[in-house]
């Protein structure tokens, strides 16, 4: 079983527009529609099982449109999505209650396009919050191409989030994902501050620009058991991203967890 922890869906009324818009900031060509039909056809030619649909919102208004359309496709052929959630958000508890009341299994954080460090003290209370009523929490995570004049969510300030969240504690399993390996484009600094702490990084939209051997150490480094297959689909083929992965030269065991098997646990999938 192969999962996707990272994708990206619109409704339907708005997904070209939307994804015009994105693709003219970023410069980058999607791959699919950017609708959940269009998702679901590349998961059947990529032999995807389940993928995830992570919403960022760009303004506290949008969460009840956002948070509405991923009630209504959680779940539905083979589509999980979390909520979205924005730092100025006012009641964020209530929020986050009101997120895990729809089943929805977490949030999406991108402090880039929400222009807010990830270690400000209003991420760090809603994380805080988050993981404490069980949602897991996705952060864009490094580089991203719209907004390369400056970085909201550097690994130094991800591990000083941690330490704001947890304290001198681990938790006991991983329920912070940090997107794009930890921080796209920031490789050293994620083996030097977030490499072997009990947080989940995930492979979506590196494995193209990134060099195999970088890739494969911070996997082995970090631990296979902690990293999710994620591809930032539209943004990127699932299947060229499998591709990738597979030539790694990673051992079986190593597949199996990345692929599927880290996935289903933290999204408790049967």
């Amino acid at each position: 079983m192969i999962i996707d922890f990272h994708a990206h869906i619109f409704p339907d009324k708005i997904a070209e527009r939307t994804l015009g818009s994105l693709s003219s900031v970023s410069g980058i060509t999607p791959f699919t529609n950017g609708t959940a039909d269009g998702l679901r056809l590349s998961m059947k030619e990529a032999g995807i099982s389940y993928s995830v649909n992570l919403p960022a919102i760009t303004k506290a208004s949008q969460f009840d449109s956002t948070n509405r359309f991923a009630a209504e496709i959680n779940g539905r052929d083979g589509i999980i999505s979390f909520g979205g959630m924005h730092p100025d958000c006012e009641d964020p508890e209530d929020k986050l209650d009101y997120i895990k009341s729809l089943g929805l299994p977490g949030i999406k954080l991108h402090p880039d396009y929400q222009q807010c460090f990830v270690d400000d003290p209003k991420n760090v209370r809603i994380i805080k919050y988050a993981v404490e009523i069980g949602l897991l929490v996705t952060l864009h995570a490094g580089l991203d191409a719209a907004f390369p004049d400056l970085t909201h969510c550097t690994p130094e300030r991800c591990a000083n989030m941690l330490r704001m969240v947890y304290g001198t504690d681990e938790p006991k399993t991983p329920q912070i994902i940090f997107a794009h390996m930890g921080g796209r484009r920031y490789y050293d600094d994620v083996e030097r501050y977030l490499a072997g702490k009990n947080v989940f990084f995930d492979l979506a939209y590196i494995l193209e620009e990134t060099d195999p051997d970088v890739v494969r150490r911070i996997i082995r480094t970090h631990g296979a058991e902690r990293i999710l297959f994620g591809t930032d689909s539209p943004w990127c083929s699932q299947t060229d991203d499998i591709r990738r992965v597979e030539s790694l030269g990673l051992t079986s065991r190593e597949y199996d967890m990345i692929f599927g098997e880290n996935a289903a646990e933290a999204l408790s999938l049967g």
